[in-house]
């Protein structure tokens, strides 16, 4: 039986999600401001403002799921366009009973001092972290009172196909393309702390693994990702995958940023979690790979597609 999937949001964890439903043989639509994007079998591609519950309802009615994917813009933004959009999700998945999946990040657990699982508080004290666990909290508590049914799949610092694109800019993808040209990049935080990489395509499965499990509803879950590794690790491994001469790695200092913050609403937002890139940052998916049998994918394919999304 075909099942008809909604995914919300056409940057890199969207496309795969998309492509992988469609090669499955669900019929997809992935609704977008845009209503394009790159051609994906298969797959309509729908535009709409994601944050008007009735015109989201339409497009998910007879939906299994919802996959939430949404990157509503920079920083500075998310407080003005991520209540209204999480809201209009939340109506539309109980409007017409789809299942809910989340995209999710770290933030809400704030600091972390070892592996970060899914059984710690979330403490966020800056107030990106404490946006997204209030999104997340709101979904549990409409899942926990039978309103909807939903999950959240975390993931760290992303790399892999599309970073860089279609709001999918991270702490990799940022500099990759000056490295690239042979010059010196500069990396948030401190390059000698270990820290957990997670490939965008690894999101996608995790959520829809989840999405296929009933029993996997009402928490979080945090996407198997490959070890850790230092920023200058990861810059010097992509260089050599790239085949060109590694480039010189320096640290752009959190007191440099909060001072930048003055004139940069970007930056100033980074400086409020620049713990992510100053201590050891590592992720603990145990659960997730014991629960959908899920292991992450080969790094140096990881590499190879965050090379070629860089124009490498």
């Amino acid at each position: 039986m075909t099942r008809r999937q909604l995914v919300v949001g056409a940057g890199p964890i969207g496309r795969h999600v998309a492509t992988l439903l469609a090669a499955r043989g669900d019929q997809v639509i992935v609704a977008s401001r845009s209503g394009h994007h790159t051609s994906i079998r298969g797959v309509e591609h729908r535009g709409l403002d994601a944050s008007d519950a009735d015109a989201l309802t339409r497009a998910a009615d007879g939906a299994a799921t919802i996959f939430n994917t949404a990157n509503p813009g920079a920083y500075p933004t998310w407080e003005a366009r991520w209540p209204p959009l999480a809201a209009a999700l939340l109506i539309a998945a109980e409007r017409t009973g789809a299942g809910y999946a989340m995209t999710g990040n770290l933030y809400p657990y704030g600091p972390v001092d070892g592996p970060i699982h899914e059984g710690l508080p979330e403490v966020a004290r800056d107030h990106l972290g404490r946006l997204r666990s209030r999104i997340w909290a709101d979904a549990r508590a409409a899942h926990e009172a039978g309103r909807v049914r939903a999950f959240e799949v975390r993931g760290s610092d992303f790399v892999g196909s599309g970073q860089g694109t279609g709001g999918g800019e991270g702490h990799v993808s940022r500099v990759l393309p000056a490295a690239l040209r042979g010059r010196t990049v500069r990396m948030l935080g401190r390059t000698d702390q270990p820290h957990t990489f997670t490939d965008v395509l690894d999101m996608a499965r995790t959520l829809i693994a989840a999405a296929d499990d009933p029993g996997a509803y009402g928490r979080v879950w945090h996407a198997p990702s490959n070890p850790p590794r230092t920023q200058a690790q990861i810059m010097a491994e992509l260089m050599d995958a790239a085949g060109r001469p590694r480039v010189t790695v320096k640290t752009l200092h959190p007191t440099v940023v909060r001072a930048l913050g003055a004139v940069s609403p970007v930056l100033r937002e980074v400086a409020g979690i620049d713990y992510i890139m100053t201590r050891p940052y590592v992720l603990d998916a145990s659960a997730a790979k014991a629960r959908f049998s899920l292991h992450p994918t080969d790094w140096d394919d990881v590499l190879r597609r965050t090379l070629k999304a860089a124009g490498a």
